[in-house]
């Protein structure tokens, strides 16, 4: 690792090299500085998969399953595998700097982006976060925690304000990037959005307390053109604007400090963070040769990841797991069951190699003699549908696909590429674009099913899409924002009815005339008629009420989850709610799997035997729900945050900032917490989950007394009371129902996983960190030990605890206090 000189962070270069190199050097790539021997550093989005610098189908990465996922599986250590996973896979695409983890919360239930956060709980969040990082970076790819500070809602995230009071910032929202940085993180991304009236990339959060009083010695890049001032953000502590060149920064910046308007303290200071990157990431030497990711143990650790992170959230009458070997017809039904939902939208989003869905899964592993028949039921897709492989092929060819062409101004081809299918796409780095002007998709669809099918194309300019050589669109498409995942992800689209008959084949030209700004997204989408979808829901029900088993598999997708907005409902797409209704009516034995990111609406949720939330979970997620479902894995997840039962929420925390600003007006009674203030009840607690053993929770012992700022150590005794091997996640609370400053009702002060046989009598010790007994003092600027009585409540969730026990903070004493228990 190189050593990087305190003194002097850029030796032999001059003021004008050193604006230079923190200005960002392209859009995934800082610029390199031969006179210091340093290539670039290249950057990638994370946090399910490394994309690498293109955003295409053709430059494949692996889908790990959803930050909710990992964190719904409360384990350190899985997780820790899973970084370890990504370093390889960033060496493989020779990537240095892994933008992810994304440690903001879900403050609420409907913020667009909560599948790529962890929990709406400051503590699991940190350890979660934590693990990732050490994953990451013992494979010598540096993390880097994002979005500092207060982007936990997508709406106006570019430009409003969080108004978050002192201590709210303190115990909650900053928790887990503090324990980012003690965990060694090397990197960290300011956010869009401001706090209290400082845009994060000027914040003086930057400097106190991430650099400060934390010590982060690592270096701060910005989100993506959030860097939007030369003196404010040159004299902040944040380091290197992205991407670039920036037109803030570089030769603006250099001026400024000639001309004393930023300090050369500061400039110097960005350097060496920069410089320091370089060295840890190995960027002044030669790149090492990647070590192979062996593919099949990768999906088979995708595989245990999406099965660890499964949560069953109900099993009457002990349905799952199914047996596989008494099953001969067996219905899969649902729009989410064919088509697999592996992620969320936005620049999360990569392209697996393959990727397995829940109807692959379940027809891999029940017997041969058994019947797998499958209905999708209903459509829930708003934005066009990409053109798939098995609907297109080549013009004049039987080979699958479209050919795609890049055109010059004159109509001369610049470039050609044969694409599997209708997605957006982008060019190979080698391939000069300067003179590009226009993009054509050419390709033949043959229609399935007669009707009135919905042709689109995604674009924005002057967009013409023909059929046989009949014009049907030709329009301009405005830019409706300047939000990055909106134009170089989901821009706008236009669509056009055409009516087609069974088999009938149509030649497709759709054309794009590129603008400067407006990305290169392109993409040719056909939808099937409705009036196919309306049969489908009558014959689904007819399947589910002759099979011996029925899997409904509905959710949604990264259409209704994504980076750039905020979501509007709660309720599943599309009349999913309906189709649940009426198979459960039609078939007791009726299992539904939730595949979605963050929370949906059950309606149906006491009407159906079994439900099992699979999250989006990547792309091994259809074989391990058929080992889920069919006994060969226990679903190990623990819900990471509470899930409501209607919209009518107690204190909702909004997502729409008024005037530009975003009042965080619950305080510290976020998720959980804001349910146990109101006295109402969630439809599911954050921490439940069910798995496939029964536990009694039999004894707690804690100490009688904890000195100021030391912490304990919980005892808890349990018995797994079922008839399989089990795992259960033992959840620690703290109360202070008397004390003289405001706090939660109660709040997650540890956990610890343990395992057992059937009968067998454990033992799990759950460490205490004595910062769960502490509260940030505004008024002392500090963290503070209340001394007193404190409450420890043990248990299978935030609902759900049957032990209890206190401790006086004070003097130590060496008696413990115990209580009895039952069953959880």
């Amino acid at each position: 690792m190189t050593t990087i000189d305190s003194a002097d962070p850029g030796p032999g270069l001059d003021l004008d090299a050193r604006a230079r190199l923190v200005s960002g050097g392209g859009v995934f790539r800082t610029g390199a500085e031969p006179a210091l021997g340093m290539r670039a550093i290249v950057t990638s989005d994370g946090p399910i998969g490394v994309r690498g610098e293109r955003w295409d189908e053709s430059d494949t990465a692996l889908a790990l399953p959803s930050p909710t996922a990992m964190a719904a599986s409360w384990d350190e250590d899985l997780v820790a595998e899973l970084g370890a996973l990504l370093a390889a896979e960033a060496r493989r695409k020779g990537v240095d700097m892994l933008l992810a983890p994304t440690l903001n919360l879900h403050r609420s239930p409907f913020a667009g982006r909560n599948f790529e956060c962890f929990s709406e709980d400051p503590l699991l969040t940190a350890r979660i976060g934590a693990a990732y990082i050490a994953g990451v970076q013992g494979g010598g790819v540096a993390a880097t925690a994002k979005h500092f500070v207060g982007n936990e809602s997508e709406t106006e995230r570019l430009t409003m304000t969080a108004r978050i009071d002192e201590r709210t910032l303190r115990e909650v929202y900053l928790a887990p990037f503090e324990a980012a940085v003690r965990a060694g993180v090397w990197a960290v991304m300011s956010a869009y959005n401001g706090v209290n009236g400082e845009p994060m990339s000027e914040s003086r959060l930057l400097a106190e307390p991430l650099k400060g009083e934390w010590g982060f010695d690592g270096l701060v890049v910005s989100d993506w053109g959030a860097v939007r001032s030369t003196e404010a953000t040159g004299g902040a502590a944040v380091d290197l604007a992205m991407p670039g060149p920036n037109e803030h920064w570089g030769e603006r910046l250099a001026a400024a400090v000639r001309d004393g308007r930023v300090p050369a303290a500061a400039l110097d200071d960005k350097v060496r963070r920069l410089l320091r990157l370089a060295g840890r990431v190995g960027a002044f030497d030669p790149p090492p040769a990647p070590d192979p990711v062996d593919p099949a143990e990768a999906r088979g650790l995708l595989r245990r990841a999406a099965a660890a992170g499964a949560v069953l959230l109900r099993n009457r009458d002990g349905l799952l797991p199914l047996a596989a070997e008494a099953l001969r017809r067996v219905a899969v039904i649902g729009p989410n069951a064919a088509v697999a939902r592996v992620q969320g939208g936005g620049s999360a989003g990569v392209y697996p190699a393959s990727v397995v869905s829940p109807l692959d899964g379940i027809r891999a592993a029940l017997p041969a003699d058994a019947v797998v028949e499958y209905l999708p039921g209903v459509r829930t897709s708003v934005r066009p549908t990409p053109l798939e492989p098995g609907l297109c092929r080549l013009p004049g060819s039987g080979e699958p696909g479209l050919l795609v062409r890049f055109l010059a101004a004159d109509g001369s081809e610049i470039h050609r590429e044969h694409r599997p299918s209708g997605r957006s796409f982008e060019t190979p780095e080698d391939v000069d674009l300067t003179d590009l002007r226009e993009i054509e998709i050419h390709t033949v669809l043959r229609a399935p099913f007669a009707g009135r099918w919905r042709l689109g194309v995604v674009g924005l300019g002057t967009v013409r899409l023909s059929a046989d050589g009949r014009t049907v669109l030709d329009e301009y498409v405005p830019a409706e924002s300047d939000d990055p995942t909106y134009l170089h992800v989901t821009p706008s689209y236009r669509q056009v009815g055409l009516d087609l008959a069974e088999h009938q084949e149509v030649e497709l030209l759709a054309r794009r005339q590129v603008e400067y700004g407006h990305g290169r997204v392109f993409a040719l989408a056909a939808d099937p008629p409705l009036d196919e979808a309306v049969r489908e829901a009558a014959a689904a029900v007819e399947l589910a009420r002759s099979a011996d088993a029925v899997v409904i598999v509905v959710g949604t997708s990264e259409e209704h989850e994504s980076e750039g907005f905020d979501r509007a409902t709660l309720r599943l797409p599309g009349e999913q709610d309906a189709l649940v209704a009426a198979v459960a009516a039609a078939n007791p034995a009726t299992v539904v799997v939730v595949n979605s990111g963050g929370p949906v609406l059950m309606p149906w949720r006491d009407r159906v035997a079994a439900v099992l939330l699979g999250w989006f979970p990547g792309q091994e997620g259809g074989d391990a729900l058929a080992d889920v479902l069919f006994g060969d894995t226990e679903p190990g997840g623990r819900l990471p945050a509470s899930w409501p039962a209607d919209e009518h929420l107690p204190a909702v925390a909004r997502t729409r900032p008024t005037g530009g600003e975003l009042a965080y007006t619950e305080g510290l009674h976020l998720g959980h917490r804001g349910w146990l203030r109101s006295g109402a009840s969630p439809a599911y607690w954050f921490g439940h989950g069910l798995g496939y053993g029964r536990w009694e929770y039999l004894a707690v012992e804690v100490p009688q007394r904890t000195a100021p700022g030391a912490g304990l150590t919980v005892r808890a005794v349990l018995r797994n009371t079922g008839t399989r091997r089990s795992r259960e996640v033992v959840q620690v609370y703290l109360a202070r129902p008397t004390s003289a400053v405001e706090r939660p009702v109660r709040w997650l002060a540890g956990f610890a996983a343990v395992h057992a046989g059937p009968g067998e009598r454990v033992e799990v010790e759950v460490p205490v960190a004595a910062r769960a007994l502490e509260h940030w003092s505004v008024a002392e600027g500090r963290w503070v030990t209340e001394s007193g009585v404190f409450a420890v409540l043990v248990g299978p969730s935030c609902g759900d605890l049957p032990l209890a026990a206190a401790v006086e903070v004070g003097t130590v004493g060496a008696v413990g206090a115990v209580a009895q228990g039952g069953t959880g």
